[in-house]
């Protein structure tokens, strides 16, 4: 009787032999390749979902801050009340600053982003104006 192994080895020609163990080197070569491309992508995610929280959060407080009765810190409150509503741990270290003229109001949010990378987390700022309600004759 024939043994598998024998069956195996004849199947086998003398390039097969030769790159016996090249699936290793090509795992050991792609898989960083392929995690750094999927860390980049997650890490891309968060930073895109922060600015849209800074961005929502700006012109929430904006809004507020534009009204006919609205002040620059009723303003900066709705912000920072959305802010804490939504962002949790999206966006960190936030600070919510505003101003308000005769013919428009600006609210200006900026934080961190989460970040899958120890030790850095991106910038994000976003700013958003409204023009001053006001009664008109």
């Amino acid at each position: 009787m024939r043994s598998f192994r024998g069956l195996a080895r004849r199947g086998t020609s003398a390039a097969a032999r030769l790159e016996r163990g090249s699936v290793s080197v090509q795992m050991v070569i792609l898989m960083p390749a392929m995690f750094a491309v999927m860390f980049l992508g997650l890490q891309a995610a968060l930073v895109y979902h922060a600015r849209t929280l800074a961005i929502a959060s700006a012109q929430e407080g904006a809004r507020a801050a534009g009204a006919e009765t609205g002040t620059t810190m009723t303003g900066i409150r709705a912000a920072q009340g959305y802010l804490t509503a939504t962002a949790g741990d999206t966006l960190i270290k936030t600070s919510v600053s505003g101003h308000r003229s005769a013919t428009s109001a600006t609210v200006t949010v900026t934080g961190r982003a989460l970040s899958v990378l120890p030790g850095w987390h991106p910038a994000v700022s976003q700013s958003a104006t409204v023009p001053v309600e006001r009664i008109t004759r």
